[in-house]
Formats: structure tokens, C-alpha cells, sequence
């Protein structure tokens, strides 16, 4: 096939644009001093505002898979199977209301720190790996769906433009962490806005394309059968629920100047979720409606369905005026690098503080944690760049991202703010939890079932793998959170009724606690300049999280007399040695 070099050129002026933002905005937080240490790097000094920071939460979300994946289920199956718009923008809701304010005023760094606070170095680095591969899995999924758009549109090899896009998202987000991810999101938001909605009304009026209304229900809202309700509303709440525990979620809660701001920055959002996937959603509508034997379209018809997750770039090429085409194809790029970025920064953002900084180098330099995140983003994203060539279905990844996470991340999160637990409830949670998810089996993944849950379909041959239709993942996320709470409880009074011996406590977290816990127990609280003195004998600053606002003033009942957990252990050290 020949390149087309008018859509060459319009995909360099779209990527030299967010390079271009990158660097200036990587440029500008050196200026200002925001990129010192790592906590810098990691959330911009705390100092996302609400503008900024709806336009990057949005972003976030929707992505290349977000947009090529909407359109593709609905040409699918549907209209009706079309969850995930509402249930990441629901999640957003509930992140806002029971999650946001709690993390963002607790002063924590990353999703993990809580629980290595709680649990032990150790614990958090397990809870890492299911949020490792929902990122990398989300990561794959944004840059399979720009691979599947320039192959159409340009004509130019999929493995490459994944490359490519990869490398360019890899280099801004290195040079300027947050910062850059942040200003670059603003920009590709507006990209993604303009592009889709301009490409709809050339499309939506292609004389290809039939009335939306005739044959409506049988063409692109299509029905649940009453026998899949149960993996419907399966799926659906593993979007809502397994859209919170996310480290790209909490990055911006975390970086947000106020917890109150946190919570705004939230619920705008997920209204930006719903806004921005209309065009998706009505590009689905418009090739469910199309009659692609009017079209210049000379693939197989009906459109195989390997090549569905490519039915929004065609429409954008058979449906629309070229220099149009090459506006959308800019949008859905736009729309990939937003959501790469952010999921490689979080990713490589954990390791380098709660694996690498935490457990294996407590006394590394801040210029030490950097280089490491450095690498760590190299790393993510080449594993990312390595999925997004070798997987094929861009929405079963999409799904496939929160399924570890809904599972695992989202009860151990609910304990962690919510209830007391231990190490052990946690461990016996992570277990059996993953147990019973992994054990319904996973087609993606190839993964036969050797849990047949009520109503499992039996496979017609070896190549097929049956399916679940009970709703497997929410009654294994119910397994974990039953696990953590039953465990932690009967561990507690083993322990405390003397029937289990202190020498037994191996995780050190009910009754064979170390001595400068118990020191850190026995202390009078402080006053809010105490709390400030001692971490600045630690860490030579001011911790970002005593800045309280008005706002968190007001709101929060005593929020000057008490230390915060993430600083609570090195609080425990200083009193120890003196």
C-alpha cells in the first residue's frame, strides 16, 4: 500500500505539537524549582489546580481505547453493552465521595502507600503487581488502538506507528514528569474534542449511511438476553468499582493543591467522561447504520469480526472527506498519548518508591529514585509497546485492565481506609481472591476455567474455552473483602487472647509490634508545628500535605493535630533514636 503523505504530515504536526507542550511545560517546572525530588516529579509539588487538573483527570480516561473501543461495542453488540462511558464516569463519582478526600488528606505519595504503612514493605510490593498489569494492560490497549487507526487511515505499518507514538510519549514524560503529562493532557483534550466532533456531521450525512432510526433496536441498540444478566451487571460493576484503585486515578488526587479540590476535580470529570465519548458513541451508530457496499470500503463483507476495533478509523476514512479524516485521525492520537503517558508515569511512579525506594534502597538519594523512575518508565512503556503489538482485541484488554484490579486492589482498598485489618487478612484476601478470579478463566488470557460457577457454557471444542455466565468477578472481589476482614478479626483475637504466642506475629502487626511503634503509641499527639519540626529534622522540608486550605479547615475536624500516616513511620524513627 502507498503511504499517504498528506496524513504523514497532519500526524507530525499533531505529535510536534504535544512534544512541543511537553518540553515547555517540562521546561517550566524546572524554572519554578518542581522538579527537585521525586515527590516533585511524581505530583507536580502538589500544585495541580482544579482547571488543570479536570482537563488532565479527563484525559486520563479517555483514551484511544476509551474512543476506538466505545464504537467498536456498539457495532458489536450494541448499544446496550456500551458500559464503560458510564462506568468509569460513575467511578469517578464514587472515587470523589469515599476516597479522595481521605487519601488526598492523609498526605500519601502513591496509591501503595497506605498499605506498606499499615502492612509492611513487603505486602504493598504484592499489591503492586495487580497494579503494574492494569497499567501496563491499559497502556496496550490506548496504543493497540492508534496502531489500528494509522494502518488504516495513512497505511503505514501498525508496529510501527505503535513505536513511534510510544517513543514520543516516553520522551516528555521522562523530561518532565507530571508537569508535562498534566499540560500535554489540557492539549489533547481540546484535540480529541474538536477532531471527533468535526469529523460527526460529515459522516452522519454520507449517503451510505441509513436514517439512525430505522431498524434502530435491531441495528445498534440491540438487547441483554435474560440469560447473560448476570455477566452484564458483572461486567458493569467491575468498571465502576475497578475504576477507583487505580495509581493514575489517585495521582491526581494526590497532586491536587486541596482535598476539597480533589473531590471537585472528580466529579467534573466524569462528566467530561460522558461529553467525550458521544462522538464515540454516535460513530458506532453511524457504521452500525452504514451500508459499506456504497462505501469505496473493498475489504470482505460482512466486516470480519478481527477487524471490528478498526471501525472507527474507517469511518473516518470511507465516510468522511480526506483532509477531515486526517483531523479525526489527529483527535485519536491525541487520545492515545493522553492515556499512555499518565499509566506509564504511575506505573514507573510506584516502583520507584514503594518497591525500590521502600524495600530494597530505604537510604537512596532523591537523585537515586529519579534515575530509577527513569528507567521504570522505560521499561513500562516498552512492555506496554510489546503488548500492544502481540494482542488483537482492543476492548477485551480494555476490560481485561480492571479485571485484577477489581478484584484485589478495590477490598484491599475498602479495608485499608475503612476497617481495621492486618498483614495476614490482607495476604489471605490477595490469595484467595486471585484464586477464585483466575480459576473462572480467561479467554484473553487463555486461561481454561477450572471453576465452572452456575450457568457455565460448556466449550464446543478444545480451541474454545467456555463461558461464564454467573458473576464470577464480583463474587471473587466479595471472597477477598470477606477474607481480609474474617482473617484480620480472627488473627487479632488469636493473638490478643494469648492462644496465639507474640513469637508467632511474623508480620510484627498485632501483638509482636516493633519498638518504635510502641513508642509512637505512647506519645502525647502534637500540635501542628510539632508535626512540621519533625519532618523537617527528617526530610529537610515542610511536608505538602500540612498545607491545608480554607476549605480543608473547615472541613475536617482536627486536621492540625495529627501527624499524617506517610509520615507517621519516620515520625516513629526520629523519637526512637532520641
Amino acid at each position: 500500500m502507498a503511504v499517504h503523505i498528506p496524513g504523514i504530515i497532519a500526524i507530525v504536526l499533531f505529535y510536534s505539537l504535544i512534544l512541543g507542550v511537553g518540553l515547555w511545560a517540562a521546561r517550566k517546572s524546572k524554572q519554578t524549582g518542581q522538579s527537585a525530588d521525586s515527590e516533585d516529579v511524581m505530583l507536580a509539588g502538589r500544585n495541580i489546580g482544579v482547571l488543570i487538573g479536570i482537563f488532565t483527570m479527563t484525559a486520563t480516561w479517555v483514551g484511544g481505547a476509551y474512543i476506538n473501543g466505545t464504537a467498536e461495542i456498539i457495532v458489536r453488540y450494541g448499544l446496550v453493552w456500551c458500559q464503560a462511558p458510564f462506568g468509569y464516569a460513575i467511578s469517578l463519582v464514587f472515587g470523589g465521595l469515599f476516597f479522595a478526600n481521605k487519601m488526598r488528606t492523609q498526605g500519601y505519595v502513591t496509591m501503595l502507600d497506605p498499605f506498606q504503612i499499615r502492612y509492611g514493605e513487603r505486602m504493598g510490593g504484592l499489591l503492586y503487581i495487580p497494579a503494574l498489569l492494569g497499567e501496563v494492560f491499559w497502556t496496550a490497549a490506548v496504543l493497540a488502538a492508534l496502531g489500528a487507526t494509522l494502518s488504516v487511515i495513512v497505511d503505514i505499518d501498525t508496529n510501527t506507528a505503535i513505536i513511534v507514538s510510544s517513543c514520543i510519549a516516553l520522551f516528555y514524560t521522562l523530561t518532565g514528569g507530571l508537569y508535562s503529562v498534566a499540560y500535554t493532557d489540557v492539549v489533547q483534550l481540546f484535540c480529541i474534542f474538536i477532531g471527533l466532533w468535526l469529523s460527526v456531521p460529515f459522516a452522519l450525512t454520507n449517503e451510505a449511511v441509513a436514517p439512525l432510526t430505522t431498524n434502530a433496536t435491531e441495528n445498534w441498540i440491540q438487547t441483554v438476553e435474560p440469560f447473560r444478566a448476570g455477566s452484564y451487571i458483572d461486567s458493569f460493576l467491575l468498571l465502576i468499582f475497578g475504576g477507583i484503585p487505580w495509581q493514575v486515578y489517585f495521582q491526581r488526587v494526590l497532586s491536587s493543591q486541596s482535598a476539597r479540590s480533589a473531590q471537585i476535580l472528580s466529579y467534573i470529570a466524569s462528566v467530561g467522561c460522558i461529553v467525550m465519548a458521544l462522538p464515540a458513541v454516535l460513530f458506532g451508530v453511524i457504521a452500525a447504520s452504514t451500508d459499506w457496499n456504497q462505501t469505496t470500503y473493498d475489504g470482505e463483507l460482512p466486516i470480519p469480526e478481527q477487524n471490528l476495533n478498526l471501525i472507527l478509523p474507517m469511518c473516518l476514512q470511507f465516510l468522511c472527506p480526506a483532509w477531515v479524516s486526517f483531523i479525526g485521525l489527529g483527535a485519536v492520537s491525541a487520545a492515545v498519548m493522553s492515556s499512555a503517558d499518565s499509566s506509564i508515569l504511575s506505573a514507573s511512579s510506584m516502583f520507584a518508591r514503594n518497591i525500590y525506594k521502600l524495600i530494597f534502597r530505604q537510604k537512596a538519594s532523591e537523585r537515586e529514585i529519579l534515575w530509577v523512575m527513569r528507567a521504570a518508565i522505560f521499561g513500562v512503556g516498552v512492555l506496554a509497546t510489546a503488548m500492544a503489538i502481540v494482542v488483537s482485541s482492543i476492548y477485551e484488554l480494555w476490560f481485561l485492565c480492571a479485571d485484577l484490579v477489581y478484584v484485589v486492589l478495590f477490598p484491599q482498598l475498602v479495608c485499608i481506609l475503612y476497617a481495621d485489618t492486618n498483614t495476614y487478612g490482607s495476604l489471605a484476601g490477595y490469595i484467595i481472591g486471585m484464586f477464585f478470579r483466575l480459576g473462572g478463566g480467561e479467554p484473553a488470557l487463555k486461561i481454561t476455567a477450572i471453576i465452572k460457577y452456575p450457568w457455565f457454557i460448556e466449550p464446543e471444542n478444545e480451541e474454545e474455552y467456555g463461558e461464564q455466565l454467573f458473576p464470577f468477578k464480583t463474587l471473587s472481589m466479595l471472597i477477598t473483602l470477606s477474607c481480609i476482614l474474617l482473617v484480620s478479626r480472627l488473627f487479632k483475637e488469636l493473638f490478643i487472647s494469648g492462644r496465639l504466642a507474640p513469637r508467632y506475629d511474623i508480620f510484627l502487626c498485632v501483638v509482636n509490634i516493633p519498638e518504635e511503634s510502641i513508642i509512637l503509641s505512647r506519645r502525647e499527639p502534637p500540635n501542628e508545628m510539632t508535626s512540621i519540626t519533625k519532618y523537617n529534622e527528617v526530610n529537610g522540608k515542610v511536608n505538602p500535605a500540612l498545607k491545608f486550605s480554607t476549605e480543608d479547615l473547615l472541613n475536617e475536624e482536627e486536621p492540625s493535630s495529627v501527624i499524617t500516616p506517610a509520615n507517621e513511620y519516620k515520625y516513629s524513627l526520629s523519637e526512637a533514636k532520641e
